[in-house]
């Protein structure tokens, strides 16, 4: 089970959870399509998750877990370090 962090949204849990267990790349309409929220807010949560190193992409729309969101899925990470004020007012 993931620590809860005060700035994420349910779906940011939605989207790291659905790399628990694979090592894909995946569009955030792949994403939308798979965690059952709209592919404009997945994409915007996506964006913010890569800004914080959760998620890695290479610019052309496809998201993968870094090894900070592994070791975030894996409980091996200090949530503190995730805490970003600039954040917590993100919708």
């Amino acid at each position: 089970m993931v620590e809860r962090v005060p700035w994420m949204k349910p779906v940011d849990y939605e989207i790291l959870l659905f790399f628990d267990g694979c090592d894909i790349q995946v569009s955030a309409k792949v994403l939308s399509a798979n965690i059952g929220y709209h592919r404009q807010y997945v994409s915007k949560r996506c964006v913010t998750l890569s800004d914080v190193g959760l998620l890695e992409t290479d610019g052309t729309g496809l998201y993968w877990p870094s090894e900070t969101g592994y070791a975030y899925l894996e409980s091996d990470l200090d949530v503190d370090e995730l805490e970003t004020s600039d954040l917590e007012d993100d919708a």
